[in-house]
């Protein structure tokens, strides 16, 4: 049997140690990489298995570090430690498990202390930034930021996560509950969300206080859902006139508008398009998914009016078709004040409604055509399944029509209503 060494480095040979593996005894190594790096590795045996566990991230170690402010253990530092960890074998304690499970209660301790720390704030900040991509539009952004800083974080901003309860939500609702049902309602979904991000990064347990079903609706009242009926549209007999009458009007909000009437196309689709969404060659507006209410790309097809607004805006320059102010996107309510001085008793998005009683009741297309062209989803799901195209060839005959339509001046006596 070989004779077991012990203490068999010297401070000298350690520091002229070459690449390799070096015996101290009792189990300890000095191990030499070809870089140069060192490092203490302590080899043991318990049940049957050999194990190295290396040195320098034991507790035992990173005080002696700490206390005499070095990178790496001395040869006599790394015998004490070695000696404690010999005495642990002995006792049979595994000190790689040891260290693992300690790890484990620090990394532990240390998220209850984040937990502790973490205000609702705070969390909210996480939850808008990774999720406000995913929102349509500005609009939607700003609702989240505004209604959190006016409504929530008054109330519970800074207070620690964990320990939001149902009364400190009835506390931020109660009092818009009724007077502001609409956005109550929201505001109370938001807060939901971001305490169920909460939870699940383990920032809180326990259900989820701003919950409506089974919770919140046993103390709130049902609330008061706005009553919106139709948009108010101008009657299609009507519309040629209406065309008539705008196009004296030499502001951009009346080419919009008109832009939007013929393409029949939505207020905020219309305002936020820009130049690279337009191919005037092929005589194609092609909208982006992301700024679809159905959240899918709608290719519009322009007829030669729609092309000649586009011209007459081109020389205004910047990125959108129809600029606002300070090179801005035009303010969605430009195109309603206008519509207002015209004809104050009709709505900017009832035009859709216009076109789709226009060709419904003068045309022969099909429905899916003219459903098509306003960018309505299919409802029966097994229909979506099957229709893959867009109908555009038919599309583009239907809203060349429709823009001749338009242009007629003419507004046929029979059955026209007054608006």
């Amino acid at each position: 049997m070989p004779k077991k060494v012990k203490n068999a480095l010297t401070p000298l040979q350690v520091r002229n140690a070459k690449p390799g593996r070096h015996a101290d005894g009792g189990g300890l190594y000095l191990l030499v990489k070809a870089s140069g790096a060192r490092s203490w590795v302590f080899r043991f045996r318990l049940n049957g298995v050999s194990r190295d566990m290396g040195l320098s991230r034991c507790p035992e170690a990173i005080a002696l570090l700490e206390k005499s402010q070095k990178d790496e253990l001395s040869l006599a530092e790394a015998r004490d430690v070695a000696a404690i960890y010999r005495m642990k074998v002995k006792a049979g304690i595994d000190p790689l498990l040891e260290r693992q499970e300690a790890a484990a209660r620090r990394a532990e301790e240390s998220a209850l202390r984040e937990a502790e720390q973490k205000t609702f704030r705070d969390v909210a900040g996480d939850y808008l930034a990774s999720h406000e991509t995913t929102w349509r539009n500005a609009k939607h952004r700003r609702q989240w930021y505004n209604t959190l800083r006016d409504y929530v974080y008054p109330t519970i901003g800074d207070m620690a996560v964990k320990d939001v309860e149902t009364q400190h939500v009835l506390e931020i609702l109660e009092p818009i509950w009724t007077t502001k049902s609409e956005t109550a309602s929201r505001l109370r979904g938001r807060v939901e969300n971001i305490l169920d991000a909460a939870k699940v990064k383990g920032y809180r347990t326990g259900e989820n206080p701003a919950r409506w079903r089974g919770h919140l609706d046993k103390i709130l009242p049902p609330r008061k859902r706005l009553s919106r009926g139709h948009h108010a549209a101008l009657p299609y007999q009507h519309v040629p006139q209406f065309i008539a009458n705008l196009r004296s009007h030499s502001a951009t909000g009346a080419l919009a508008l008109e832009f939007l009437i013929l393409t029949a196309a939505r207020t905020g689709e219309v305002i936020g398009a820009e130049w690279d969404e337009i191919s005037f060659d092929a005589r194609t507006w092609t909208i982006p998914a992301m700024r679809m209410k159905a959240g899918r790309e709608h290719r519009v097809p322009l007829s030669e009016r729609a092309l000649d607004i586009l011209h007459q805006t081109q020389q205004l320059g910047g990125t959108h078709l129809f600029p606002g102010q300070r090179g801005k996107a035009m303010s969605g309510m430009t195109m309603s004040m206008l519509l207002r001085r015209i004809e104050n008793s009709v709505t900017v998005h009832g035009f859709r409604s216009s076109f789709r009683d226009w060709a419904s009741e003068t045309t022969s297309y099909p429905n899916e055509v003219c459903e098509a062209a306003l960018a309505h989803t299919i409802s029966n799901k097994a229909e979506a399944a099957y229709r893959r195209g867009d109908l555009f060839a038919k599309r583009r005959q239907l809203m060349d029509e429709w823009a001749d339509y338009c242009a007629s001046s003419v507004i046929p006596t029979e059955d026209a209503e007054a608006v």
